[in-house]
């Protein structure tokens, strides 16, 4: 089994959908050279960003071998396998280790509550079993899953259990938990940060990999966060990181994937709209938010060739 650990930024993938929101799998090698050509160091693919739980699992397969095949071997590619049918995601597990992803990753079923970390345990237990030979990352995202267990104690259980079981997606905002799962057994789990808007928070206390939705549209910021982090120019460091809470303020201000999605149009990748109840934006939401990016200065610091750190 490849036990690399992920590195650098990891941009959670959008799926491209056409006009009548069928999924358009052509699209997906030019979205590949937007990010590969932006520095990105790894692709995860079918999260909340690409709409995972909004596909059925055929159309799952065709984007994660879609994406797979576009990336030839340059960077990895992590599948995110979660279904509320944990045989779904056995199967889609499978399907991914066939393709050749890189490794795959799940959240736990979120309609039927899972109650315990044995539970939990259980669950992962299964949806790993399908790619033994994949590293496994659960996915720790509380907000949309409705799951707040302990992933510490997650950790010290599974990792006694899923012999695949390699680390954490971890999409909350609490450093502290953060930190003892990085720390936890000497190091022993690849934990990776899941919050773009408190990277350097996560830089500080020890991550080496994060995985984000806005690193699809501004990538050369975030770079630029860890190279000042690594410089020790915490100045600059919180300069930059404030620009990318008010590109995500500004974002929010419009439903936020629909409005991710329309940014990418912007910079020259049509991914489409989101499905239901997602959804688009209207022509008039589309030019407020080009015009409050404008005003930020978005569209020149987000720009790999144009922007220089200050």
């Amino acid at each position: 089994m490849n036990t690399r650990r992920l590195d650098g930024l990891v941009a959670a993938t959008y799926t491209p959908l056409d006009d009548v929101g069928t999924v358009d799998s052509t699209i997906v090698g030019s979205m590949v050279e937007h990010l590969l050509g932006r520095g990105i160091n790894g692709l995860y693919v079918c999260g909340s960003t690409g709409e995972g739980m909004s596909l059925t699992s055929h159309e799952r397969k065709i984007i994660a071998e879609a994406y797979v095949k576009a990336t030839a071997g340059r960077v990895p590619v992590i599948v995110q396998v979660g279904h509320n049918s944990l045989a779904e995601a056995r199967q889609l597990a499978t399907h991914a280790q066939e393709i050749g992803a890189d490794m795959i990753s799940a959240t736990c079923p979120s309609y039927f509550k899972v109650g315990t970390v044995a539970g939990l345990v259980d669950c992962m237990t299964e949806v790993a079993s399908g790619a033994p030979d994949l590293p496994f990352y659960y996915y720790h995202i509380p907000a949309l899953t409705g799951s707040a267990l302990d992933v510490v104690e997650f950790l010290r259980q599974a990792g006694d259990r899923i012999p695949n079981l390699s680390g954490l997606k971890y999409t909350d905002t609490k450093l502290y938990e953060f930190q003892e799962c990085l720390e936890l057994d000497d190091g022993r789990f690849d934990i990776v940060w899941g919050c773009d808007e408190m990277l350097l928070g996560a830089l500080a206390t020890g991550t080496r990999a994060a995985i984000g939705s806005t690193y699809n549209i501004a990538a050369p910021l975030y770079q630029q966060i860890i190279m000042a982090f690594n410089d020790r120019n915490l100045d600059d460091a919180r300069r930059l990181q404030s620009l990318s809470v008010k590109m995500i303020r500004t974002l929010n201000h419009l439903p936020f994937h629909p409005a991710m999605k329309a940014v990418l149009s912007m910079q020259g990748v049509n991914v489409g709209r989101c499905r239901l109840p997602q959804g688009g934006l209207s022509r008039s939401d589309v030019s407020k938010l080009q015009a409050e990016l404008n005003a930020i200065g978005f569209f020149e610091w987000s720009n790999a060739s144009a922007y220089e750190a200050e």
